[in-house]
């Protein structure tokens, strides 16, 4: 499960296609610095992002990756 205190990069090194998921937040996370450092909360809020929409996104992948 992805949770709100993992950070951008240990999301991403789940998998690469989440990615796609940040772009439809206008979160342009891979290659950010800020990437490897804040947690999906600190980046939700500070790109105006609600974080319950993106964690449900997320976990959507997930779960269809998991099959």
């Amino acid at each position: 499960m992805i949770t709100k205190d993992m950070t951008v990069a240990e999301v991403l090194e789940l998998d690469g296609d989440y990615e796609s998921i940040f772009v439809k937040y206008f979160m342009t996370c891979s290659g950010c610095p800020g990437a490897a450092r804040e947690t999906l909360e600190e980046a939700a809020e500070g790109h105006g992002v609600e974080l319950e929409s993106l964690l449900a996104d997320l976990n959507k992948e997930r779960e269809r990756q998991q099959g």
